[in-house]
């Protein structure tokens, strides 16, 4: 056996230093529109979830038993429901107008934020990165 075949060499790892110069606002429009839809509707599922919850666990009621022994009078004994004012379909279409407004600003700010960074990068350089393959 010779010396090149039993010493091992160890493996060289290849790098590469790239700088992000310029990011595509159309590009970042469209990912910032999707994820913003998605986090809508992850938004709405919860809020229906923990809303399912607190129905089902009885909270709705004890809130209404506190409100109405902390309101009542002597001579009115009227019950306060909490119902009356929130329910499901108006704390889900509340829950959706948050969620399409969310949708519109996000998606703004995302292309806003490419074209600032796009005139930052000309001032300053851009993002420098460094690459490394195993």
């Amino acid at each position: 056996m010779s010396d090149t075949q039993t010493t091992r060499s160890s493996p060289r790892t290849r790098r590469a230093r790239l700088r992000i110069s310029r990011v595509d606002p159309w590009s970042v429009m469209k990912t910032s529109f999707l994820f913003s839809i998605a986090a809508g509707i992850m938004l709405w599922v919860a809020v229906y979830v923990l809303w399912a919850l607190v129905n089902a666990s009885g909270t709705v009621e004890a809130v209404n038993s506190v409100l109405t022994m902390l309101l009542a009078s002597d001579q009115d004994q009227t019950t306060v429901r909490v119902e009356d004012f929130i329910n499901t379909n108006k704390l889900m279409a509340a829950t959706t107008l948050f969620a399409v407004i969310n949708v519109v600003i996000l998606t703004a700010l995302g292309t806003i934020f490419a074209f600032l960074y796009n005139l930052s990068a000309n001032i300053l350089g851009g993002l420098e990165l460094t690459l490394a393959e195993d």
